[in-house]
C-alpha cells in the first residue's frame, strides 16, 4: 500500500502545508486505523480515499493526528495532486463525497481549483480573554466553526505569540467547537492582499501552515471588506507560508493553489 507526502497551497517543496495521502481502498477500513495512522503520520492531516464505480469520483475522509474533521482544503488538495500527477487520473475534474458534500477539484493548467462551501460567519463581540491569549487587542471578530480576529495589520499577524490551551477554552465556548482560531490582517504589500494565520489546538494542531476551511470564511468577510470577489491569500506560517487564491461564487467559495509531492512511501501494514 502506498503513501505519498505532498506539500499543498505550495509552488516548491517544503513550502505550503504537508499532507499524507493514501492509496485508494475499494472499502473503508476501520476508523480506528485511519485515525492510528494519522497519529502515526503527525502530519496535520492523512487524506483516506475510497473508490466507486465511476472512475473520477472518489469517497475522502480527514483525520489529524487527534481526529476526523469534517472539511480540510489542503489535504483535499493534496489528493487531487495525487490522483492526477502519481496515479495518472485523466479527466478535467474529480469529485469527493465527504462530510461537507461533494467536492469539486478541477485543473487549471499548474494549479488546481476547489470548489468548497462558503462558511456562514457572523460579527460578535471579542470574547473575554481573547485579547490576553492572542497578545493583541483584535480590532473584530468573527464567529462560525471558530473565531477568526481581524488585526490591525500584517506585523500584527506576524507577531502573534498566543497560550493555545487559553485560545482553546475561549473559542470553544464562543463557537461551541472545537477550539480554533484565526488571525488575519489586509496586508501590506502588492503580492497578496490579504494575510492569515490559523492555530487548532482542537484539532491537535498547534499552527496549520495553510489551511482552506480557514479562507472558507476569510474569502466572503475581505471580499465584503475590499469589494473585491477574487483575493490573493498569504498564510504566514514561520518558515513556510501557503498561497491561496480565493473567489467568492455566491454560497461558494473557489479555493486555487499548486501542489508539490516530495515523498513516495509504502506502508508495511495492511488496513483491517
Amino acid at each position: 500500500m502506498r503513501q505519498w507526502t505532498i506539500d499543498a497551497f505550495a509552488s516548491a517543496p517544503f513550502r505550503g502545508n504537508p499532507a499524507c495521502v493514501v492509496e485508494p481502498f475499494s472499502a473503508w477500513p476501520q476508523a480506528s486505523w485511519m485515525q492510528t495512522l494519522a497519529a502515526e503520520n503527525n502530519q496535520a492531516e492523512t487524506a483516506f480515499l475510497l473508490c466507486t464505480e465511476d472512475p473520477v469520483r472518489f469517497g475522502l475522509r480527514w483525520f489529524t493526528p487527534a481526529l476526523e474533521v469534517p472539511l480540510c482544503g489542503h489535504a483535499t488538495l493534496a489528493s487531487a495532486h495525487m490522483l492526477f500527477a502519481e496515479l495518472g487520473v485523466k479527466a478535467a475534474a474529480i469529485t469527493f463525497d465527504t462530510l461537507s458534500g461533494p467536492l469539486t477539484v478541477s485543473r487549471e493548467g499548474e494549479v488546481y481549483a476547489m470548489d468548497f462551501p462558503a462558511s456562514q460567519v457572523r460579527h460578535i463581540e471579542t470574547p473575554p480573554g481573547l485579547a490576553a491569549a492572542l497578545g493583541v487587542e483584535p480590532e473584530e471578530v468573527w464567529a462560525g466553526q471558530f473565531l477568526v480576529a481581524i488585526l490591525k495589520d500584517e506585523a500584527a499577524v506576524r507577531a502573534v505569540d498566543p497560550d493555545l490551551a487559553a485560545l482553546k477554552a475561549i473559542s470553544s465556548v464562543a463557537t461551541q467547537g472545537r477550539g480554533n482560531v484565526g488571525v488575519s490582517a489586509v496586508a501590506a504589500g502588492p503580492s497578496y492582499q490579504v494575510v492569515s494565520r490559523f492555530f487548532a489546538p482542537g484539532s491537535g494542531i498547534p499552527e496549520d501552515p495553510a489551511t482552506g476551511s480557514l479562507h472558507c470564511m476569510l474569502s466572503p468577510i475581505f471580499a465584503e471588506k475590499l469589494g473585491r470577489s477574487r483575493l490573493a491569500f498569504h498564510q504566514a506560517y514561520p518558515g513556510r507560508g501557503g498561497d491561496l487564491d480565493c473567489e467568492q461564487v455566491g454560497d461558494r467559495v473557489i479555493l486555487r493553489g499548486q501542489a508539490v509531492t516530495v515523498i513516495e512511501s509504502r506502508l508495511r501494514t495492511e488496513a483491517p
